[in-house]
């Protein structure tokens, strides 16, 4: 197995917002993000979700799950575009939902990409690195 490790310091002070309950998922991100020097925080439902967007923390980027408890993914992005401070932070939809309509849903309520599961680490790390390059 090849090895995705990327050191680039310029991933220092990234931020991420990660949004999922799965706990496997949620793990398998974290560990994957941080391992390439993103700073990561990890939610299990929208709400507390919510709650972290409205502390108006400033993130590089979000991962947000469509389907989480309390608050959907959808919910979230439609709030977090509302907030003039989120407005050029990129957000990633990640789903086990594959439907064209639920792309365009996301896409069309502000996500900047869609991911579905199951995913590859190494493509979903590229959309990562490119979402936050794009921002900068």
């Amino acid at each position: 197995m090849s090895s995705i490790h990327i050191n680039d310091e310029s991933k220092e002070h990234t931020s991420i917002l990660l949004a999922e309950d799965d706990d496997i998922t949620a793990y398998m991100l974290t560990y994957l993000l941080k391992r390439e020097g993103y700073d990561v925080t990890c939610f299990s439902d929208g709400q507390q979700a919510y709650d972290a967007i409205m502390e108006d923390k400033p993130y590089s980027l979000a991962l947000l799950d469509v389907m989480i408890p309390y608050r959907n993914g959808i919910e979230l992005i439609t709030q977090i575009r509302s907030l003039p401070s989120w407005d050029n932070t990129p957000v990633i939809m990640i789903s086990g939902k594959s439907q064209e309509q639920d792309i365009i849903k996301a896409l069309d309520a502000g996500a900047n990409d869609y991911v579905t599961k199951p995913f590859q680490p190494g493509e979903i790390l590229a959309r990562i690195r490119n979402s936050v390059s794009a921002r900068t």
